[in-house]
């Protein structure tokens, strides 16, 4: 089988096709980054999301950024509180703000709400944290906000035990554990305090409206996922990291669930994140292992989940070797494509792995394009920002 006969060029047309050809309706479509802040790859995105919403119903967007900051574009792009400007600077995290296509698809996505009764909507899907972590402060006292008496602690008793909010935000406890206060005694019993505020959620979800027990169960989640993440931080053994990088995709993978009940939805973030097969990053001397937001998804929503990796082939000035998935992908005639993985998979024989020069760009394994259902490739990147 040619390759080609796996493509077809990448427009509307070949994304409904590519729709039509799954075995269910996703309620989750996963749009996968092989690297982040790639210009091109944010304006295909785009281009998907507009036609996902105009011709087959999609009416949520959702990207690997802060859970909790993502509250301040969705209500600019549904009630146009705000600005502009205002949104892009309060509700991204890792930088994505400053992002031209993220400018732009949170200014379209307004525009869209504007002149339609049906609105769209955006969501974070990444905890509030790096490697580092924010202070549960804003999930805890949004919660117990929410609820009502009799609650397990006074609020007064809640901002001590928070204390200030730059040390849990310490970004030297990332490396160093023993600047972590994960373990210490107000965190231990923040951590039975959430849990108790969880548990009355669920005996009052019935006095709630619709909008307070989404945004309640939100806040309850991210506490205690962030109180979880923190008390891992503490820990010296060897398999931190490899802990820390499984917690925040159950992050991750505990709001994909939640916004699948708002589905069809479009979501977009790092390969690493979406992908069905477990994940591995180098990481100083150690290989993280863990299984991502995509997989985790996925075993949970089957073939509601689908997803789309990205692949790139001249990223800024490195080539792929023709030997590889991304340079047998370079030959195709288009230069945006969207191929069936599987069919690819069927098509190649033993393809080499990508070596990359560009620390930040993730290549396709070779050995798990059967666990793809689809590829967007662009044939060059060249409008990135360089990390490092």
């Amino acid at each position: 089988m040619d390759i080609k006969d796996t493509a077809r060029p990448l427009d509307g047309a070949g994304v409904s096709a590519f729709l039509r050809s799954l075995p269910e309706r996703p309620l989750l479509l996963g749009l996968g980054e092989a690297r982040h802040f790639v210009e091109e790859l944010g304006e295909v995105r785009n281009e998907i999301f507009r036609h996902l919403v105009e011709h087959e119903g999609y009416r949520s967007f959702a990207i690997e950024s802060d859970c909790l900051m993502g509250l301040v574009v969705n209500d600019y792009v549904t009630t146009g509180a705000g600005t502009l400007d205002d949104a892009m600077a309060r509700g991204f995290s890792h930088g994505f703000g400053a992002f031209p296509a993220n400018r732009e698809l949170v200014r379209w996505m307004r525009a869209y709400n504007e002149e339609h009764d049906e609105k769209v909507r955006f969501f974070g899907f990444d905890g509030p944290l790096e490697y580092w972590a924010a202070s549960p402060r804003q999930a805890l006292t949004g919660l117990y906000a929410l609820l009502d008496g009799p609650l397990p602690c006074t609020r007064e008793t809640l901002d001590t035990l928070l204390g200030v909010d730059e040390q849990w935000s310490n970004e030297a406890a990332a490396m160093d554990p023993s600047q972590s206060i994960g373990r210490s005694a107000d965190a231990q019993r923040l951590r039975l305090i959430a849990d108790d505020l969880v548990a009355l959620l669920d005996t009052q979800a019935p006095r709630l409206g619709a909008e307070d027990r989404e945004r309640a169960a939100l806040y309850g989640r991210t506490a205690t996922g962030l109180l979880r993440y923190h008390h891992w931080m503490a820990d010296a053994s060897p398999a931190r990291w490899g802990r820390l990088s499984a917690l925040r995709d159950a992050m991750m993978a505990a709001n994909l669930r939640a916004l699948a009940e708002h589905g069809p939805a479009l979501v977009f973030g790092s390969n690493l994140h979406l992908q069905r097969n477990k994940s591995l990053m180098s990481f100083g001397d150690q290989t993280l292992e863990w299984w991502g937001a995509g997989a985790i998804t996925g075993t949970h929503l089957g073939d509601r989940y689908a997803f789309l990796a990205s692949a790139l082939g001249t990223v800024g000035d490195d080539t792929p070797s023709p030997d590889t998935v991304e340079g047998l992908l370079a030959t195709l005639p288009w230069d945006r494509s969207l191929i069936d993985a599987r069919r690819l998979a069927g098509a190649v024989t033993k393809p080499a792995p990508r070596i990359s020069r560009d620390f930040a760009y993730f290549p396709l394994d070779p050995a798990q394009l059967d666990k793809i259902d689809g590829i967007v490739f662009l044939k060059e990147a060249v409008r990135l920002k360089k990390l490092g």
